[in-house]
Order: C-alpha cells, then sequence, then structure tokens
C-alpha cells in the first residue's frame, strides 16, 4: 500500500489535517510534539469513474483504492542533529513514499508557533534544509564506503564516486536531490539510500480562502503542487453527512483535491475489475506497467497464467451499458502480456 507522511513544524494543523482526511480521532493539542507515535489511516481515493461504472453496472459490491497517511511528530531545527524527535522523525519520512507538508498560515495567539512567528516560507524553508542535510549525512557515509573500491581501481565504483561527488555539491548548494539534472545518472545511489529529497512533495497552506499565499510559494523555486485550505474547517465539515452539508451551504471540501493531487504525483493511475459484476474494484499501478504486472495485483496466480485479458475503457463499457453489450459490440479488446496499461482502463483477465 502506498503510503504519504505528514509533516510540518509542530503546530501548524498536522494532526488536524489528518483527522480531516481520515475522519479518526486524534490528539489535537496546543504543545509541540502532541503527537510522537505516528497516527495511520487508510482513505480512500475519490474516484467518479468508479461511482458511474457502479451506477451503470450494478455490482454487487464496489471498493475503492486507498492510499495510507502518517501523521508524523513535528519537526524542528536541527532535527538531523537529533534536536526534538530528530532521526525518529525523519526515520518515518523515509518509510513514506510521497510528502504532504503542512505549512502554517493562520494567526491565532492561543496557537503556539515553535519560532514565534507566522511564515509559511521559512517553515518550508526549515523542513527542506533538514531533509537535505539528513540527505548529505546519507551520501557522506555512502562516499566513505566507495573509498577503498575507487582506490583500487574498479570502474564501477569510480562512476559511483564521481556522481556522488556532484550529488554532495548538488545537496550543499541547498538544493533537494530530487531535482538535480539528468537525475536518471543517479537512480543506482538514489534506490541504495532511499535519500528524503528524492520523494514527491505536495503543499498544504493551512489558512483562510486567499490566493495570495499560493502565490507567493508558487513563485519559490521548486515549489509546485501547492493547495489552501482551512483544515480546522475541514475537520469540522468531514463530521457532517452530505445533507448537512448542503444544508449549511458549505463549499465542497478540498481533500479530495489533495488526495487526488497526492495519488498524481505518486505516477500513478487507476484501472478496474468487474468480478463477473459481483464486484466493481478499483486498483493501482504505475504509469507504463505491463498488464501481466498489473494481473499480479489482482492475485499472484494470475500473473504467473496470465495468457491474455479484455480490455475497455471505462467511459465506453459505461456508454454501453453492459460488458455483455460491449462484447457484442465487438468495442473488448484482447490483449497480450506486453500491453501497457492506461489510466481507465477495464480489465478480465484470462488464464
Amino acid at each position: 500500500m502506498l503510503s504519504i507522511g505528514i509533516v510540518g513544524l509542530p503546530n501548524v494543523g498536522k494532526s488536524t489535517l489528518f483527522k480531516a482526511l481520515t475522519k479518526k480521532q486524534v490528539d489535537i493539542s496546543n504543545y509541540p510534539f502532541c503527537t510522537i507515535e505516528p497516527n495511520i489511516g487508510i482513505v480512500a481515493v475519490p474516484d467518479e469513474r468508479l461511482n458511474k461504472l457502479a451506477e451503470v453496472l450494478r455490482p454487487g459490491k464496489k471498493t475503492s483504492t486507498v492510499i495510507e497517511f502518517v501523521d508524523i511528530a513535528g519537526l524542528v531545527k536541527n532535527a538531523h542533529k537529533g534536536e526534538g524527535l530528530g532521526n525518529q522523525f525523519l526515520a518515518r519520512i523515509r518509510q513514506t513514499d510521497a510528502i504532504l507538508e503542512v505549512a502554517r498560515a493562520f494567526e491565532d495567539s492561543k496557537i503556539i508557533h515553535i519560532e514565534g512567528r507566522i511564515n509559511p516560507q521559512e517553515d518550508i524553508e526549515t523542513i527542506k534544509i533538514e531533509l537535505v542535510m539528513k540527505d548529505l549525512e546519507s551520501v557522506h557515509k555512502y562516499r566513505e564506503e566507495l573509498k577503498d573500491k575507487a582506490k583500487s581501481g574498479d570502474d564501477k565504483s569510480i562512476k559511483l564516486e564521481e556522481l556522488s561527488r556532484s550529488l554532495k555539491d548538488w545537496l550543499n548548494q541547498g538544493n533537494m536531490a530530487g531535482q538535480i539534472p539528468e537525475p536518471e545518472k543517479y537512480q543506482e545511489i538514489f534506490s541504495q539510500l532511499q535519500l528524503l529529497t528524492i520523494k514527491p512533495v505536495v503543499y498544504i497552506l493551512n489558512g483562510g480562502p486567499s490566493l495570495e499565499g499560493i502565490k507567493i510559494l508558487a513563485a519559490q523555486p521548486g515549489l509546485k503542487n501547492i493547495i489552501q485550505s482551512d483544515l480546522k474547517l475541514e475537520a469540522e465539515m468531514s463530521e457532517l453527512n452530505p445533507d448537512e452539508i448542503a444544508e449549511l451551504s458549505l463549499s465542497e471540501s478540498a481533500l479530495d483535491q489533495l488526495i487526488k493531487i497526492c495519488y498524481d504525483v505518486l505516477n500513478l493511475i487507476t484501472f478496474y475489475t468487474v468480478a463477473g459484476l459481483k464486484e466493481i474494484r478499483a486498483w493501482t499501478v504505475r504509469k507504463n506497467t505491463p498488464i501481466k504486472e498489473a494481473a499480479g495485483k489482482i492475485h499472484t496466480d494470475f500473473q504467473e497464467k496470465f495468457i491474455k485479458a479484455e480490455v475497455i475503457n471505462w467511459e465506453r463499457l459505461v456508454n454501453c451499458g453492459s460488458w455483455h453489450d460491449a462484447r457484442d459490440k465487438g468495442l473488448l479488446r484482447t490483449e497480450g502480456k506486453e500491453y501497457i496499461m492506461q489510466d481507465g482502463d477495464v480489465i478480465e483477465i484470462k488464464i
């Protein structure tokens, strides 16, 4: 299961966001490091295509694909040296697939800001520096291990030593590893070191409805995927049912958009199975995944015994009204194991 780590300085709204996303009751208090052990919650990915398929096909069951959100304790300056929860905090980020970073943009004298000021740009810079410094520590250790092999004339070690020196210089300039030019050259180093700054990041600006904050952040080099939301309001809305939200004329939640963006930055697509109309289910794979590998997500036997699959785009199936009608009209394509899955494919595996 894919995992998103919710990070930020203490008291910026991380646990409030987690509560709104997962509808879980979590400890939300006005003091640093309220969250020591991480809260973990599973969230269904909003999917109108799945809903439309279910409306038309009327299966016995409908199952969404999901993402795991992890509410990690607040970070402070010098976390890479062990300040605050330090290494514990950074180790938990390493275990996630992407980072959801909360920056505080709201004023409230009753809620302590650990730095004594409200400045989301500085908050983001603080976290970036801590992640970069931890990665520099990892690269330094890696280079020490390479030294003797490189001195012995081992060609691969010499090449890796040169690349790691370039990576070290890049990080020393305060840059994220994932933004280094020609990142494909560094893939072996990235995979060995599990660097923090190669993870995709989504930023959420916690404050009232204003585009100004987003404009300011978006102007910063390397920052994208920025959403602004009042997380306290989102948490309150998460406790209401759809009828209550409509009655109060509340605006649509920004969290559905947030979940979709998290899904997108992980370079994922969704495909569907109909299981003889007993269940229609959404599945998650990386872009450019061969269908045989995607079949293994459904069941390991499907990957091992895969012969072919019937495939149709979800919208064409909705327009047909049934799998049977789609087959009669010749709209089901037969695809072999080399077929690359496309977002929105509906498949039936043949073994």
